[in-house]
C-alpha cells in the first residue's frame, strides 16, 4: 500500500493560466500519489487513469465547491472531467446545464490546453424535452449540432476533448433493467452511419476532437467501428463509458472486454459508479444518510440498494476490513487493478469524500485480496442487475 503523508499545497498563482492576479486556494493533499498516465483507445488522448465525475455540481454542489472540487483534483494531477449536457442528476429543467456553467466559470481562470474536458449528448429521451429547441431529443445530425453549440457555450470553451452519446439512440436494457427483448426494439432508431455523420460534422467543425460512446453494447461499439473502418472519413469512437464496479461486473466482463481489447476494437473504458452511487464505500449499510444521494432521491440507482446488492456489499465491506482498507479503497483499488479499464470516473459531494477517492488510487491489493474479492463475487454475481 503506498505511504501517505500530511503535505500542504500552500496557495498558488493561475500564472499557468495567464492570471498572475487570480491566486487560487489549494487544499492539503493527504497523499503523494499522481495519477498513471494512459492513452485512451485508439488514439493520442493522453489522459489520467482517473477522471473527475460532475453530476452532482447544480443539485447537491454550489458553483464554489465544484470549483473547489475542480482546483484541488487539477493540484493532484487529474485534469480529466467529465460532464453531460443533461447534468446535474436528476435530470430536470430547471437545474439543466448548471454542471457545464460551473466549469465553465472556472476554466476562465485556467490553461484550456491544460484540461481533458468530455461532455455527453443526449440519447433519445421523451421525458428530456427541454434539452432541443424543437422538443424532441434523438441522436441526429442535427441533434448532434444543437447539443455541442449548447455544450460549448455553457463551458466556455471552443472545443472538446471528448464528445460521447450518453445512451444509445435505439432501444437496449440499461441501468440494471431486465434482460434484452427482441420485442421491444424500436423501429426508428438512427442509423449508426447518421450518428457518426453528425460526429463527422462536429470534429471537422473543430469543436470535437475524439468521439466515443456510454451506456453500449457490444453490438453497438462493434456497429460504430464496422461503419468507421468501412468508411474511413468517419471518425472512430475512442471510448466507452459504461457502469463497472465490484457489483456490476458482468455485462463488461463477459463480451465487452474481448470487443474492446486493444487486438480487436480498441475502445477504452472510462468505468463509472465504481463506488455503486456510494454504496460500496458501505454508508448505506445500517439505512439511509442523510443529505446523501440514495437517501435524498428515493429510487434513484435503486438497484445499488437491493437486499442482495447489500448483502454483498456487508461482505465487501468485511473483506476491506479485515485487510486494513477502507471499503471505498477496496473498491476503487480493484477497479485501478482491471486490465480493460483505461480511467476511472470517481465523484464526490464533500471534499473528504474526493480526497479519499483520489488517494485510493495508490493502494495496490495484494492476490490474497483480490482473491477475496473474486470469491464474494461468486456468491453474489452482479445482485444490482434485474
Amino acid at each position: 500500500m503506498s505511504q501517505s503523508v500530511l503535505r500542504p499545497l500552500g496557495a498558488v498563482t493561475a500564472r499557468r493560466a495567464g492570471r498572475a492576479d487570480l491566486v487560487r486556494p489549494r487544499a492539503l493533499s493527504t497523499s503523494t500519489y499522481t495519477p498513471k498516465k494512459v492513452v485512451l483507445g485508439e488514439s493520442d488522448l493522453v489522459v489520467p487513469e482517473i477522471c473527475l465525475g460532475t453530476m452532482t455540481w447544480g443539485q447537491q454542489n454550489s458553483e464554489a465547491e465544484a470549483h473547489e472540487q475542480l482546483s484541488y483534483a487539477l493540484d493532484r494531477g487529474v485534469n480529466f472531467l467529465d460532464a453531460a449536457e443533461m447534468y446535474p442528476v436528476p435530470g430536470k429543467e430547471e437545474t439543466q446545464g448548471l454542471t457545464e456553467k460551473y466549469i465553465g466559470t472556472w476554466l476562465k481562470g485556467q490553461r484550456r490546453e491544460d484540461l481533458i474536458i468530455a461532455s455527453k449528448v443526449a440519447g433519445r429521451s421523451e421525458r428530456m424535452t427541454y434539452l432541443r429547441d424543437n422538443g424532441v431529443v434523438r441522436v441526429t445530425k442535427a441533434d448532434i449540432k444543437e447539443g455541442v453549440d449548447k455544450i460549448l457555450q455553457r463551458l466556455g470553451t471552443d472545443y472538446i476533448d471528448l464528445l460521447q452519446i450518453h445512451w444509445p439512440d435505439r432501444y437496449v436494457s440499461l441501468f440494471g433493467a431486465k434482460q434484452y427483448d427482441e420485442a421491444e426494439a424500436w423501429e426508428d432508431a438512427v442509423p449508426f452511419e447518421e450518428q457518426l455523420e453528425g460526429m463527422k460534422e462536429v470534429v471537422e467543425a473543430g469543436k470535437v476532437r475524439h468521439i466515443g460512446v456510454s451506456n453500449e453494447t457490444s453490438f453497438g461499439v462493434m456497429e460504430f467501428i464496422k461503419v468507421a473502418e468501412q468508411r474511413p472519413e468517419m471518425p472512430r469512437i475512442i471510448s466507452i463509458q459504461n457502469s463497472y464496479s465490484m457489483i456490476t461486473r458482468g455485462p463488461y466482463e463477459t463480451n465487452l472486454s474481448e470487443v474492446c481489447a486493444k487486438k480487436n476494437c480498441n475502445v477504452g473504458l472510462l468505468a463509472y459508479s465504481p463506488l455503486a452511487g456510494g454504496s460500496l464505500s458501505g454508508k448505506y449499510n445500517k439505512g439511509d444518510v442523510e443529505g446523501a444521494r440514495l437517501s435524498l432521491f428515493p429510487g434513484y440507482m435503486s438497484r445499488f440498494r437491493s437486499s442482495l446488492a447489500l448483502e454483498a456489499i456487508k461482505e465487501y465491506t468485511a473483506l476491506a476490513r479485515e485487510h486494513g482498507l477502507t471499503p471505498t479503497e477496496l473498491a476503487l483499488a480493484w477497479c485501478k487493478s482491471r486490465w480493460f479499464v483505461t480511467s476511472t470516473i470517481i465523484g464526490a459531494t464533500t471534499m473528504e469524500q474526493l480526497k479519499e477517492n483520489i488517494d485510493a488510487f495508490g493502494v495496490d491489493l495484494s492476490e490474497e485480496v483480490l482473491e477475496g474479492v473474486d470469491a464474494i463475487n461468486k456468491r453474489y454475481r452482479d445482485p444490482a442487475m434485474f
